[in-house]
């Protein structure tokens, strides 16, 4: 379970780098998708620094879980976002679902605070 907890992390932790990476390069796509969500050019840089750093402390093992609380405000901001303008919303909630269950795989202080019941 541990192992399967830190393969879905490192997918998850890939996901939110990649979208960092994109808007680091930048480009039309990234002007076009700020604009589409109302959001000025100007957060580019700040989302993307913001994206790196909430995954640089989920990966590191002693405060994975700040950086699950992080990860999971940035998505809820998503969410609102792109609900606001009417966009589907499926795959940052999936991607916060994820982010907690590789977390709750691999770490097993949040298995003691969060116990499955059985039977």
């Amino acid at each position: 379970m541990v192992w399967t907890g830190r393969v879905i992390a490192a997918l998850v932790s890939l996901v939110f780098a990649m979208s960092a990476i994109m808007k680091l390069v930048g480009g039309e796509e990234v002007t076009q998708g700020m604009a589409h969500l109302g959001l000025p050019v100007s957060m580019i840089l700040p989302l993307a620094i913001l994206e790196i750093a909430c995954v640089a402390i989920y990966v590191i093992p002693p405060t994975s879980v700040i950086g699950a609380i992080l990860l999971t405000g940035y998505l809820g901001g998503a969410i609102c976002t792109h609900w606001r303008v009417g966009d589907p919303v499926f795959s940052p909630i999936v991607l916060g679902i994820l982010v907690w269950l590789a977390l709750y795989l691999r770490d097993a202080r949040l298995k003691e605070f969060l116990p499955l019941r059985r039977g």
